[in-house]
């Protein structure tokens, strides 16, 4: 059996449940299984031709399946899937106030030795890609 967590958007499919179980030998035979026991998962997950969507992320024993071999990658009992929607935006007000409450002091500082970047204003009425009904 391989452990699946579930991200919140998607729970209403599982029936509130945050982790789930199923038999699968690779990750495409996983969604499948899943859509299986809760009908209409796997279109949440994957596109109409059958990728996985750009901003769903899925890790395999907390390694991101991207890099490995995809929804190809082979599972085996034991193994922990957790599926992961990409979460991008936030409030524009708050970053602003952020980054002048001791952010970015200006293009040469730097935290861990990565560059600060300037923020930018984004557009975050739909950012996550996840509508109401968990679909973009």
């Amino acid at each position: 059996m391989v452990k699946v967590r579930i991200p919140t958007p998607l729970r209403p499919l599982t029936g509130g449940k945050g982790e789930v179980e199923t038999h699968a030998s690779d990750i495409l035979s996983m969604i499948d299984s899943l859509n299986g026991q809760f009908p209409g998962l796997k279109s949440r997950i994957c596109d109409d031709s059958g990728e996985i969507r750009r901003f769903v992320n899925i890790y395999l024993n907390e390694e991101d399946i991207r890099f490995m071999e995809g929804k190809n990658t082979l599972l085996k009992d034991g193994d922990q899937v957790s599926i992961v929607p990409a979460i991008a935006g936030g409030a524009k007000e708050s970053a602003l106030a952020d980054s002048r409450a001791g952010g970015c002091n200006g293009p040469e500082e730097s935290v861990r030795g990565t560059p600060c970047l300037p923020l930018q204003e984004v557009d975050d009425s739909n950012a996550s890609g996840w509508n109401s009904k968990g679909v973009s």
